[in-house]
């Protein structure tokens, strides 16, 4: 019976899977902003949905309401709220072009190392901003943060491929040992930071280790905002290509794909995506292994709809996510990088347990 399902599902026009696609993005869409309402009214001074809206339709310097509610509104819970939508986004998205760049499902962002340089960027300029990199942050301003995590981001994707990759072919097992290396050593170097640093820039370091939105504003939103809404924008384009990746290198090249253009490309948006939400956020892990690979075994991996529908979910989930941390030890707040990795820690053991025959072990 279930052969035949699949047979069927094999044969459907495509017509109807756009339309089904379609439609899940909708829903998808609906989800986020049905729990993004809900999550503005969530906290110590609980809103209920509707006069959320009342506070949102009447604007920030509305008098028709009591000033706390706007404030908690417009200036905490908004700005956090859209922020978590926008790392939730990216992260996912990161994931889905990491897994079909690589070609496998255990790629994401955080576990490869990445997150690690990421974070190792905006470390070091939290330490060094008021000695050697004084010059760079006087300069750069607001934009020293999230460049910083950028670069550190970049470069641990770039040396991640370089090492994982030989001969045109990428080894998995390769890929997660360089990736536990590049953290470890990471982390080796912000050990060394935090040793150096001071009170104040030991407080701000400890935000990066365990991930947060409660330092989100609209300031941090417009500087990193931008960034990550050029990746969001930009990822589907990527959606052709990596669905020809998937046959393998050297058959996408002679199908006419410019492949090593797709994979600056790729490590491109993965590091700027990264870069931006560490910047931010700190290090939100497993969101971009959970997401995507969920949506595959869902919907298949077909990028056209899978990059968008990563995108959406990931929002959502880090939405949901942000919610708990604030309802679970209320009135305190958990980091929500707890939250995260206690949900995609055992997923990604299980997922790994299903696959001991890529990794070698």
């Amino acid at each position: 019976m279930s052969g035949r399902a699949g047979g069927l599902a094999a044969v459907r026009p495509a017509g109807d899977r756009r339309f089904d696609e379609a439609v899940a993005l909708i829903v998808l869409l609906a989800g986020v902003v049905l729990v993004g309402i809900l999550a503005l009214g969530v906290g110590p001074s609980g809103l209920s949905p509707a006069r959320v809206l009342d506070i949102l339709r009447a604007g920030p310097q509305t008098a028709d309401f009591p000033s706390g509610e706007v404030i908690i509104v417009w200036q905490i819970r908004l700005p956090r709220i859209l922020m978590g939508a926008l790392i939730g986004a990216v992260l996912a998205l990161a994931g889905a072009v990491m897994q079909g760049l690589f070609r496998n499902p255990l790629a994401d962002p955080g576990i490869v190392g990445v997150s690690s340089g990421a974070a190792l960027g905006a470390v070091a300029m939290i330490v060094l901003a008021g000695g050697p990199l004084a010059g760079i942050a006087a300069l750069l301003g607001s934009y020293a943060l999230p460049l910083a995590a950028f670069c550190g981001g970049l470069a641990a994707t770039c040396l991640l491929y370089a090492i994982a990759t030989r001969g045109g072919i990428t080894s998995v097992a390769t890929m997660l040992l360089a990736g536990i290396a590049i953290g470890a050593f990471s982390a080796a170097i912000m050990g060394f930071l935090i040793f150096s640093s001071n009170d104040t820039q030991l407080r701000d370091i400890t935000f990066w280790s365990l991930g947060g939105l409660g330092g989100a504003t609209w300031q941090k939103l417009f500087v990193a905002g931008p960034v990550m809404l050029a990746v969001v924008a930009a990822a589907p384009f990527l959606a052709r290509g990596l669905d020809t990746m998937v046959l393998g290198e050297a058959e996408a090249f002679h199908m006419g794909l410019k492949v090593e253009r797709l994979k600056r490309l790729s490590i491109f948006l993965v590091a700027a995506a990264t870069g931006a939400a560490v910047a931010v956020s700190g290090i939100i892990g497993f969101v971009g292994i959970v997401v995507p690979h969920l949506l595959r075994l869902a919907v298949g991996a077909n990028h056209g709809f899978l990059l968008p529908a990563s995108a959406l979910a990931g929002a959502l989930l880090l939405i949901l996510a942000d919610m708990g941390a604030r309802v679970l030890v209320a009135p305190a707040e958990l980091p929500i990088g707890i939250i995260t990795a206690a949900l995609g820690a055992p997923f990604f053991l299980w997922l790994l347990l299903r696959r001991r025959d890529l990794t070698g072990f």
